[in-house]
């Protein structure tokens, strides 16, 4: 497949790590332009490109970025692209944001409607870059770690829990964008690598 990696932190650079080592066509870039970006290029086979090289061609995009950084993100640029937000809020980071401080929205549907037109799948983002880069298991394994995946369009879903198996990963179905608050941080499911069943549980757990 041919994936767009926006941002090249700990989970972006660790997805671009990942998604080559499968075969799969990258191209990354983050804030501080194709320059900055050589050595992971170097290191993996990867494309360093531009926003708009990294999204124009891609089949899909993963979104791995602060999410204050998201309102700048040109939304005619996603439009009808499948779009895996890997991020999360974090206050202290981010700033105040007033519907995901009270939780009135879920942090993927105040992305989705940010980039309007697009296909927003929630993923990877309850998940630690070291846990990505070196747990995966083969399906069937005992102990596979397994993933919640969030989205309103059941056929984006279906792409990106097939790269969450690909990756060796179980993938579970975590509904829709407005129920991805139970994958957020402070939820069980929150960097506990559970099994496929334990996620179950946890989703179910969650309180607002």
């Amino acid at each position: 497949m041919k994936i767009g990696i926006v941002g090249s932190g700990h989970i972006g650079g660790t997805l671009t790590r990942r998604l080559r080592a499968l075969g799969h066509d990258v191209t990354v870039t983050n804030s501080r332009g194709p320059q900055s970006l050589t050595e992971l290029a170097a290191e993996t086979g990867a494309t360093a490109g531009t926003l708009e090289d990294t999204v124009q061609g891609a089949e899909l995009v993963v979104v791995a970025i602060p999410v204050k950084a998201v309102p700048d993100l040109p939304a005619a640029l996603f439009d009808g692209k499948l779009a895996v937000d890997a991020d999360n809020y974090y206050p202290q980071r981010d700033g105040d944001i007033a519907e995901l401080l009270d939780r009135s929205l879920s942090s993927s549907r105040w992305t989705a409607e940010h980039l309007k037109g697009a296909r927003v799948v929630k993923a990877f983002n309850n998940i630690h870059a070291a846990q990505l880069m070196d747990s995966g298991k083969p399906a069937g394994a005992p102990d596979r770690i397994a993933l919640p995946v969030a989205g309103d369009d059941a056929d984006a879903k279906r792409v990106v829990m097939e790269l969450v198996d690909e990756l060796g990963f179980d993938p579970v179905d975590a509904g829709t964008l407005d129920e991805s608050w139970r994958q957020q941080p402070d939820t069980p499911v929150y960097g506990t690598d559970r099994d496929a069943e334990g996620v179950r549980k946890g989703l179910a757990e969650a309180r607002p």
